[in-house]
């Protein structure tokens, strides 16, 4: 529900990469099918996107996997870079496992969905990770992002895990969502790492989110039923000489 007008900007960009890149290739397109060369390119963003959900969804199994401990042997040579450095992430930052892609439930607000992890991190008085678990013990909702940058609405969504009513298992038990003691965010990518703490406060970031989950009830239900049927209109429609000689 939040505006982005900027991603009007970056698919036409992707667009005109791709016909600047290939433009042998689209001439020969277009020479035999228009229509298919012109889809072609407009479907520049939407396959770049796909490429990068499907990269995201097994990276965040693989990073599930290490988290639980299990054993990662080999893996696709794309996911080499991400496996190293989340199991860098788990060296520095020695975080105690709580619950993984459990579900966040709301009856009072009515939305859910399900986070990446809820963690233990033991920090210093500077906030800084003790890897030896020294430090002050703090309960953490936590996300993997492994998009190019981190972005201030991940606040948004991990305030709504935080302030959900329940959380849900696998087999479908629930409990109360714990308190938590903050939120933070891993960026992940191919180069680097880092873990970086996000607010989630009731008062100023979870009402925003609570705004825009009223924004959403509106465009997908009420906007739907505040305009009524024509309680009257014109029964005689004038034809124009410009629409007769059009015929």
């Amino acid at each position: 529900m939040l505006p982005k007008p900027f991603l009007a900007f970056w698919n036409a960009r992707m667009v005109a990469e791709l016909a600047v890149d290939s433009l042998p290739f689209v001439a020969q397109m277009a020479e035999r099918d228009r229509q298919g060369a012109v889809d072609y390119l407009k479907g520049a963003a939407r396959r770049y996107t796909q490429a990068r959900a499907n990269l995201g969804s097994d990276a965040h199994d693989l990073f599930e996997r290490m988290i639980r401990g299990q054993h990662v042997g080999r893996v696709h040579p794309d996911l080499i870079p991400y496996r190293d450095n989340f199991a860098d992430f788990l060296a520095v930052v020695n975080p105690e496992l709580v619950r993984a892609e459990d579900v966040a439930w709301s009856d009072t607000h009515g939305y859910a969905g399900s986070f990446d992890a809820i963690l233990h991190v033991w920090l210093d008085e500077e906030g800084k990770p003790t890897a030896d678990r020294s430090g002050e013990r703090h309960t953490l909702i936590a996300d993997w992002k492994t998009s190019k940058a981190t972005y201030p609405d991940v606040a948004l969504q991990m305030s709504a895990y935080a302030h959900a009513d329940r959380l849900i298992s696998p087999d479908g038990t629930s409990e109360p969502m714990p308190d938590f003691d903050g939120a933070a965010v891993l960026h992940i990518t191919d180069e680097t790492w880092a873990f970086k703490p996000v607010r989630i406060d009731r008062a100023d970031v979870f009402a925003t989110f609570l705004r825009l989950r009223e924004i959403f009830t509106w465009d997908r239900d009420t906007s739907k039923t505040v305009i009524g049927r024509a309680i009257a209109q014109a029964t005689d429609q004038l034809v124009t000489g410009t629409q007769r000689r059009a015929k």
